[in-house]
């Protein structure tokens, strides 16, 4: 079973999640951190519970997500995994670090490709990638079936849904996702969104007022 740890990080109030198991080892999904404080909490918050970073995973590459990429990568070494069709996405996320007035130094190395259906392991624990486009086309989400619940990126929050507005976006696409990747998972799975609180994918299922369950 993994364990979750939240922080919320950057002036986008960006959720970024730590998943550790027993043995202490822990994945880094979309590090928010903007600010240098916000940096070192994340850094503190990993060494003072003795916990071993050992994967960075992206559910997608807004610049909220990323920003603190490069961090990771500097600090423990850690390669971002993504889905490749959002690399275009990551790619432009500098320039809209600057159009947004929150410039900052983009992550521009090595990327470990992710797909939908593959299974990363965070020690022996599985986590099932699924992939859920429309509001990036290349967004995915993490489930984690032991643990009841998914990292869920920008697709679906609490009594809404993710953005559609930005290049690469569809409001369709997006629909269709949270009805095939989201809707059928079991009705007690929790969704850790990317913003906001967590919420229930049967309470979505009987509240959401964008996305009703067909």
């Amino acid at each position: 079973m993994l364990g979750l740890k939240t922080f919320t990080f950057s002036p986008i109030q960006e959720n970024t999640y730590l998943l550790y198991n027993d043995r202490k080892q822990c994945c880094i999904i979309d590090p928010g951190c903007y600010f240098q404080e916000e940096r070192e909490e994340l850094k503190t918050g990993i060494e003072k519970t003795g916990l071993t970073p050992v994967l960075l995973l992206n559910t997608h590459c807004h610049l909220d997500h990323v920003f603190g990429n490069k961090f990771v990568f500097d600090t423990w070494g850690l390669v971002p995994h993504i889905h490749p069709l959002d690399k275009p996405v990551l790619d432009r996320a500098g320039i809209s670090g600057e159009r947004w007035q929150l410039p900052f130094d983009n992550y521009e190395g090595e990327l470990v490709y992710i797909n939908h259906g593959d299974e990363i392991l965070v020690g022996q624990e599985p986590l099932q990638v699924r992939l859920s486009p429309g509001h990036s086309p290349g967004s995915v989400a993490f489930y984690h079936e032991a643990g009841q619940f998914v990292i869920g990126g920008d697709v679906l929050f609490r009594g809404s849904v993710g953005r559609t507005d930005l290049p690469g976006g569809d409001q369709a696409v997006l629909f269709e996702s949270i009805q095939r990747e989201f809707y059928t998972l079991p009705d007690d799975t929790k969704v850790w969104p990317g913003h906001g609180p967590a919420t229930t994918i049967g309470w979505e299922k009987r509240n959401n007022p964008f996305v009703k369950f067909l």
